[in-house]
């Protein structure tokens, strides 16, 4: 069974970047979609970027512009190039991937309903003003 572990994320001044890995213990299934969510305490898990099988990304609103969404099926990683980070972006940030296919906009959306799914055990990113 794939496992998924985060890296890369820690304490950053506003207007700061960073960067999320998500390395997959197997080499992902071609079907698969990938994703970022993140959470808050007392509040829902959101998406906040995805990537389907075939190439197309969505993010969430309140990210458009700052964040990247990419992978590399060789290692294989889901990254998430984060830029000009604001103190809202403060959240425990979780990597899924699917076992089938799911669009990237349904697995933005809904992907916190889905059954078939694989979640890492978060990164935590703080954001300071």
């Amino acid at each position: 069974q794939m496992e998924l572990v985060e890296s890369g994320g820690g304490s950053v001044e506003a207007g700061g970047s960073l960067r999320l890995s998500c390395a997959a213990s197997t080499p992902i299934n071609s079907q698969s979609s990938m994703a970022w969510f993140r959470q808050v305490p007392g509040k829902d898990r959101e998406g906040v970027a995805a990537l389907d099988s075939d190439g197309n990304r969505s993010y969430a609103d309140s990210v458009k512009g700052r964040f990247t969404i990419s992978k590399d099926n060789a290692k294989p990683t889901l990254y998430l190039q984060m830029t000009n980070l604001k103190p809202e972006d403060t959240a425990m940030y979780y990597c899924a991937a699917t076992l089938g296919r799911v669009k990237s906009g349904f697995l933005l959306v809904a992907g916190t309903t889905l059954q078939d799914i694989r979640w890492g055990q978060g990164t935590q990113v703080t954001v300071s003003s």
